[in-house]
């Protein structure tokens, strides 16, 4: 009895608290946010919500609930009392009947009736009108938006919402390819609403994949342009929620667990194959490429990202595949602006981005007929190459030519490149100098980081026996490192699990010259060697990187800010906006997605030993590229480990580019140096949000490193945030 009543009065409470003020017009909510110079991603903060839940709730797309709406309110009353309404001015005089000239009409005046532009087919007239909603950055309306009324909220709006007449499309900015008016992608929901890019909401009448296809190409105006002048533009892509997967005749689910992907003898795909469009070797999956060949150079091809049979993988994508419609678009279009439209996994999308900013190709004039024909790109990974043998994985063809098929190569077989997993047993200080914690710090895009300036093999390797080093050839050497004593403290900068090597084995050229900068003696015993070479990851890292800050500076952590500020906004930003945090972890995702598939394995279990994979015929199969990545970010991991050796501060444990450190206290403020003028020991790890400096991972007590050390045996950097760090993609 006593509970029933205690949910009544809660009942009421909520009640008092819904009729606790009333709310002003959406326009009067905006000026007064506007007059008390506040922008919506503040009063989002203070309420913690979305900024785009402020932006709906200014629009009048959705209305405040309990707790939430007496905070709103009070805030906009607080807003009112500073900020009154204007007293109203008197009206102007209107001007004689003489000087009042007529309105132009629509079919004069708009730019909507102007030709299309040449080579751009003209839009086909829709059978449905669009629908658009008001943006979330009021005042002006986004570029290549069509004008309309504000869209209700879904769940308060009518399954069908009562059609007006259409709307000509609003006129294109000269900034904005006329082609993509509409942004690179949408969202399809199962009542036809197609959710694009800054909150357009598009009214798509297909009910089977063939006429999505064709009123995507034809009318939807989705796509990308090209990131590179020789590239290609970005096709569409349109993602199916359960519903629209539903009305477009999709199951629920994939019963093909092994293949991902639809019979051949699928309804779905046989409309496709009898309107005569096709699937690429893949077939049809989470992500299908719809195509048709190109005409006249036209490309003619649709991607589909079909959400219920997981297209956007949690680990990457954490929830976004289970949020509405218009917030999957506004997460997937951040990402398709910043780093480029989804077209796979993130580790596929790593790997095209790549392509995408150097292409394989370029347009060349033959001068013998003098048409112009397709040539090689100078700085690009232009055309497949073999690996080194010590460079190939067990299953490639170089290997099993030279080896039994269960043959375990040693270090003078194989090159080991891979990171970091090491940790050390405590010392008698550490256990009695009465350190009270375990610090564990990140470094930011280590991976990312380590691509910058680094260069790397564009072309075949040359053998060459008793090679001279040089730094400056990007390539694998076989050379005897194990005479380099170092500190046992201090893993060894030369093999993933931190041990000292014990005689000849392969480097790239990174960890080679790391060697030389230690004091090393260098005499190569042979070596594959790259003539041709350069930075070819330059760009890729410049648009992750970029990508990276303004996403964590959306979150609230900016460069500049003091090791305390640092510290305090990274505690809480994956807090502040879940679908940029989603975009955030796409983009680490991103990297080291991308970084693997450089040297990508065979997908199938039951593939012959010896044999090629699909994986072998791209330009950018380069394990050669991804060992000198991962050497150069392991060696610039250690190189300031040893800084912060030099002051007495010794690493226990190290996770890929993840560090622990004893301290008697629980922030990286309490253990890492700094100079007497307070500034970060030059040259070790500093806080900060740029690639390479790192950020705080996770504490704990004392006594659970030793537990994890001595009576575990287990990496303390695995588990220094509570959770299992591997399985959790890090």
């Amino acid at each position: 009895m006593p509970d029933a009543q205690e949910g009544l009065f809660a009942a009421v409470d909520a009640l008092l608290e819904e009729a606790a003020g009333t709310l002003p017009p959406p326009g009067e909510r905006v000026r007064l946010r506007e007059a008390g110079s506040l922008t919506q991603a503040q009063v989002a903060k203070a309420l913690r919500v979305r900024r785009e839940t402020v932006a709906d709730w200014e629009a009048a797309r959705k209305e405040p609930r309990p707790p939430k709406r007496a905070a709103y309110i009070r805030l906009l009353e607080g807003l009112a009392a500073r900020h009154p309404v204007p007293e109203p001015t008197a009206a102007p005089t209107p001007p004689p009947a003489s000087e009042v000239h007529p309105a132009p009409s629509a079919a004069s005046s708009s730019p909507a009736a102007a030709e299309p532009a040449e080579g751009v087919a003209a839009p086909v007239a829709p059978s449905r009108p669009r629908r658009a909603v008001e943006p979330s950055q009021a005042p002006h309306r986004p570029a290549g938006r069509t004008a309309g009324t504000p869209a209700v909220a879904k769940k308060d709006a009518p399954k069908r919402p009562t059609k007006a007449a259409p709307k000509r499309p609003a006129p294109v900015p000269a900034d904005v390819d006329p082609r993509f008016g509409n942004g690179p992608l949408g969202v399809l929901d199962g009542d036809g609403s197609l959710y694009c890019v800054g909150g357009l909401v598009l009214d798509c009448p297909a009910t089977t994949l063939p006429a999505l296809v064709e009123w995507t190409l034809a009318e939807a105006k989705l796509g990308a342009p090209r990131l590179h002048k020789s590239g290609k533009d970005s096709d569409p892509l349109i993602v199916l929620t359960a519903g629209a997967a539903e009305l477009l005749g999709l199951p629920a689910t994939l019963e093909d667990r092994r293949g991902l992907r639809l019979p051949e003898d699928h309804k779905a795909v046989k409309q496709l194959t009898k309107a005569d469009w096709k699937l690429t070797r893949r077939g049809f999956g989470p992500w299908a490429r719809i195509y048709r060949s190109a005409d006249g150079g036209r490309r003619r091809c649709v991607q589909l990202a079909v959400l219920p049979w997981g297209a956007l993988d949690a680990r990457s994508w954490g929830d976004t595949g289970q949020l509405p419609p218009a917030e999957v678009a506004a997460v997937l279009g951040t990402y398709a602006t910043r780093v480029l439209t989804p077209r796979g996994s993130t580790a596929v999308c790593g790997l095209e981005l790549m392509s995408a900013l150097r292409p394989p190709t370029r347009a060349v004039r033959d001068e013998t007929t003098g048409s112009w024909v397709s040539g090689p790109l100078p700085g690009s990974l232009t055309e497949p190459v073999d690996p080194a043998p010590p460079e190939a994985p067990m299953e490639h063809p170089v290997v099993a030519a030279r080896y039994p098929r269960f043959h375990e190569r040693t270090p003078e077989e194989a090159l080991d490149e891979e990171a970091y997993d090491w940790f050390r047993p405590l010392t008698d200080e550490e256990c009695t100098q009465g350190y009270t914690h375990a610090v564990g710090i990140d470094v930011n895009m280590a991976f990312a980081a380590a691509a910058n300036r680094l260069n790397v093999g564009l072309g075949p390797a040359t053998h060459v026996r008793a090679p001279a080093f040089d730094p400056k050839l990007p390539g694998s050497w076989l050379v005897d490192l194990s005479h380099l004593d170092l500190d046992p403290r201090l893993p060894s900068p030369f093999t993933p699990r931190g041990d000292r090597p014990e005689g000849p084995a392969w480097y790239s050229t990174s960890t080679v010259a790391y060697a030389l900068e230690l004091g090393a003696r260098v005499r190569p015993v042979e070596a594959y060697v790259r003539h041709e070479h350069g930075a070819y990851l330059d760009p890729w890292y410049a648009r992750l990187r970029d990508a990276y800050l303004e996403t964590m500076a959306d979150l609230g952590v900016t460069t500049g800010m003091s090791d305390e500020e640092f510290l305090a906004a990274m505690a809480h930003h994956k807090d502040a906006d879940a679908g940029r945090a989603a975009v955030l972890s796409a983009v680490k995702s991103t990297v080291k997605g991308g970084i693997g598939k450089l040297r990508e394995r065979p997908q199938s279990a039951r593939h012959p030993y010896g044999e090629g994979w699909p994986a072998l015929q791209r330009p950018t199969w380069s394990p050669h590229i991804r060992a000198e990545l991962i050497g150069k970010a392991r060696t610039n991991m250690h190189r300031k480990m040893t800084k912060l050796a030099s002051v007495g501060r010794y690493p226990v444990a190290v996770l890929s580019d993840c560090a622990v450190y004893v301290s008697r206290g629980p922030s990286p403020l309490d253990f890492l140096p700094y100079t007497p003028e307070g500034k970060p020991l030059p040259g070790g790890f500093r806080l900060g949000v740029n690639p390479g400096m790192v950020k705080h991972e996770g504490t704990q007590d004392f006594l659970w490193l030793a537990s994890m050390i001595e009576d575990e045996q287990l990496n303390p950097a695995r588990y220094i945030k509570g959770t299992d760090a591997v399985a959790d993609g890090e």
